[in-house]
């Protein structure tokens, strides 16, 4: 423990033995994980809580620098470290999620995932940092709590995941198509790159539902969304159901010669999966695909993307079904086809 009462010593030199003795009593008997460093990252206070929570004695992290390993594989700076060291601006590097850093002489906040390696176990854990000063206005040291946010993380990514997922077939719902097409535009248009958009339909579902009923409707339903994701070969590339039995397809940084390969192979993976329309005259279940494509600019809108697309699947229908059509809009005039 001599290291332990040589920091601790140095920490509260201001201060009597029986307000040292108990600050240091407080700290280390809280319920909340907390861990306290000087100004060279050297381990002052290690507390039972922090003990539980990564699966380290304190004995083995009193006076050294080996705190990131109780949550990380690799060293990294904690929060507190970046107090200690004046390295606040780079929490971005280390923290997507962080609270603001224009006043980090009154501390930090973050929440981050971390693996715990003594624990076996990966946690989403809420940091707070704070410095500790003299009276002189010097820093002597930096507090580091932290609380287990893994179950509210976890609950929230639930919800979020039934937010943005059709509850039927299991892919992204219009909710999500609008929310991604809205972020893919603003980027295209940043980098100048092509946007591209697929809408499909499933021919004469409606007679399909009719001879077989909802529940087998609903089947034919999955079996489409499903057969569709498959043939993305990129993870940018996002399936929707965008109503009923209308489906999209979101294809960032893709041309119209693009956005039609993926068309063809939506088109005849649907067709070989051979859902028959039993005693009648539409043989297999198939869809109509309009594809439309264009570099956003600031003078037009997404619509104008969605609309050229649904003109486009008109003019697949109309030309028999089962087929693809596209067009590409012009940035200045209506869109014209292909």
């Amino acid at each position: 423990m001599k290291h332990k009462d040589k920091s601790l010593q140095s920490t509260f030199l201001s201060a009597s033995e029986a307000e040292r003795g108990f600050a240091v009593n407080l700290m280390e008997h809280l319920v909340v994980p907390t861990f306290v460093l000087d100004t060279e990252c050297r381990v002052m206070i290690w507390n039972h809580a922090c003990e539980r929570l990564t699966g380290i004695a304190a004995a083995d992290m009193i006076g050294t620098s080996d705190h990131w390993r109780g949550f990380y594989n690799v060293q990294r700076p904690c929060l507190a470290d970046l107090i200690a060291l004046g390295r606040t601006n780079e929490v971005d590097s280390f923290y997507p999620e962080h609270g603001a850093v224009t006043e980090p002489r009154y501390g930090l906040y973050a929440e981050n995932w971390c693996v715990m390696p003594h624990q076996g176990a990966r946690l989403y854990l809420a940091i707070d940092a704070g410095p500790i000063y003299d009276r002189d206005g010097k820093l002597i040291a930096v507090v580091e709590t932290l609380r287990d946010m893994t179950l509210q993380k976890l609950a929230q990514a639930a919800l979020q995941e039934l937010a943005n997922h059709d509850g039927l077939t299991g892919i992204a719902n219009r909710r999500s198509f609008d929310e991604t097409l809205k972020l893919e535009w603003r980027r295209t248009m940043r980098d100048l790159q092509p946007l591209s958009l697929l809408m499909v339909d499933v021919d004469h579902f409606k007679k399909y539902n009719d001879t077989y009923g909802h529940i087998a409707g609903d089947e034919c339903l999955k079996r489409v969304a499903s057969t569709m994701a498959n043939q993305m070969q990129r993870a940018s590339d996002v399936v929707a159901r965008y109503g009923g039995e209308e489906f999209a397809v979101i294809l960032p940084n893709s041309t119209i010669d693009g956005a039609n390969v993926v068309a063809e192979r939506v088109r005849s993976a649907i067709e070989e999966l051979k859902l028959t329309f039993a005693g009648s005259d539409f043989g297999n279940v198939t869809v109509s695909i309009g594809a439309a494509s264009i570099t956003p600019t600031p003078l037009i809108d997404s619509w104008q993307l969605i609309s050229t697309a649904d003109a486009a699947l008109y003019d697949a229908k109309n030309a028999g079904r089962n087929r693809i059509a596209s067009m590409q809009v012009e940035p200045l005039t209506l869109a014209t086809h292909n």
